[in-house]
């Protein structure tokens, strides 16, 4: 089974790589760290890991990037993978964002740059948080599954196809919470006659 993701998001590539390195460090043997150096390339990144069906632990993101801040990309994360411990990366300067944050996209914690020594003032704090999400109670994502609207034809055989060749599959209807997230993470719409666009399978 694959390992679940922690996924770390800054604009600054010299604090992106020590916040990743720090994270292998401790993390690496039972999660797969991600790094991305941008706001855009991290939301593909997390788009990408919905549609295979990773399982995502925590997000670690900057506060301030110049695409989105790291509250903006946080609430958009959270609508993929609302199960993910959420942390926000701060300078001391923005310490009153990251309270404000906490009601906005129910933030788990906020971490003040820099951590020195991370064995004090970064790993307990995950340490804490990964453990509550090894906890809760999820929903395993690891089958197939297929979105589409009631009446489409296309979906019908689809659905006819993975039956009689005995795959099995989860139904979603487009326009049902988990519908609409894969079908937002795929970066495709329902068109307006009903009929599906084509959206690559998940798992």
């Amino acid at each position: 089974m694959d390992k679940p993701v922690i996924v770390t998001v800054d604009d600054d590539p010299g604090v992106s790589r020590a916040v990743a390195r720090d994270l292998r460090r401790r993390y690496g043997q039972s999660y797969r760290v991600v790094r991305a150096d941008s706001a855009t390339q991290g939301m593909d990144s997390v788009r990408e890991m919905r549609l295979r069906g990773d399982d995502v632990a925590a997000i670690l993101a900057d506060y301030r990037m110049p695409q989105m801040n790291g509250v903006e990309f946080l609430e958009q994360a959270m609508d993929l993978y609302p199960y993910a411990r959420r942390v926000l990366l701060t300078a001391y300067a923005d310490t009153d964002a990251a309270i404000q944050a906490i009601n906005v996209v129910d933030l788990d914690h906020y971490l003040l740059k820099p951590w020195d020594p991370p064995e004090e003032k970064f790993y307990p704090v995950l340490d804490a948080l990964l453990d509550a999400w090894q906890r809760a109670e999820r929903r395993d994502s690891d089958e197939l599954r297929v979105v589409g609207a009631r009446w489409s034809a296309r979906s019908y055989e689809v659905r006819d196809f993975l039956a009689r060749n005995q795959v099995p599959y989860r139904w979603l209807l487009a326009d049902s919470p988990e519908g609409a997230q894969l079908l937002t993470a795929a970066g495709e719409l329902t068109g307006e006659d009903g009929e599906d666009r084509e959206v690559s399978p998940a798992r």
